[in-house]
């Protein structure tokens, strides 16, 4: 039932895109935003990046945060249930509380799969190695320069050396942050281990 509506609704903003332009925006995206702002636009930039990777993340996250929430005890939400909560307060008080440990788990392994993605941020990026601050620029990631910069460079070199150093601190950026996450989530599974 939902195809329907999305081809509806790409049609639609395909239809409605040129009158909108035109009324919001002088005639042409682009050029409104350089005269307006001084900002630059390119068509492979951040935005479509994070656009790409939502895409991607979310629908791991989702699926283990509902694993997550169905395996809270279903004697936990009957007995909230049975004490007078409201189902707002049962599933704010009892459910979330105890499915917290998965639900953070879920959130870190959607973000070290953001964080280690190299494919879709060198396609969707336009593998630019020059950056701004600028969400409408494009730009490299850590592991897309190791991945395109590694087979040019000569062994034993001060650029092999250099992605070398890339990787190590791509490394400890990723063991660190895993690690922080292991020990809140085992904070987390103690807290609320007694509901």
């Amino acid at each position: 039932m939902l195809i329907p509506v999305v081809i509806f609704g790409a049609w639609l903003a395909f239809q409605l895109s040129p009158t909108i332009e035109a009324l919001c925006f002088k005639g042409d995206l682009r050029t409104w935003m350089r005269e307006e702002f001084g900002i630059g636009y390119d068509q492979r930039n951040t935005l479509v990046v994070g656009l790409a990777m939502g895409f991607a993340v979310i629908p791991m996250i989702f699926s283990i945060a509902e694993d997550a929430i169905f395996s809270v005890p279903k004697h936990l939400t009957t007995g909230s249930l049975a004490l007078g909560a409201t189902p707002w307060q049962t599933m704010t008080k009892v459910v979330l509380l105890t499915a917290s440990p998965g639900i953070f788990s879920a959130i870190m392994i959607g973000f070290g799969r953001a964080v280690g993605e190299t494919m879709i941020v060198l396609m969707a990026t336009g593998n630019t190695a020059v950056m701004d601050l600028s969400i409408f620029q494009g730009l490299r990631t850590l592991s897309a320069n190791i991945a395109v910069e590694m087979p040019e460079s000569e062994v034993n070199s001060t650029h092999y050396r250099v992605l070398f150093l890339a990787a190590l601190v791509l490394f400890m950026f990723t063991f660190v942050v895993n690690t922080l996450a292991e020990v809140i989530r085992q904070n987390l599974r103690q807290k609320y281990s007694s509901l």
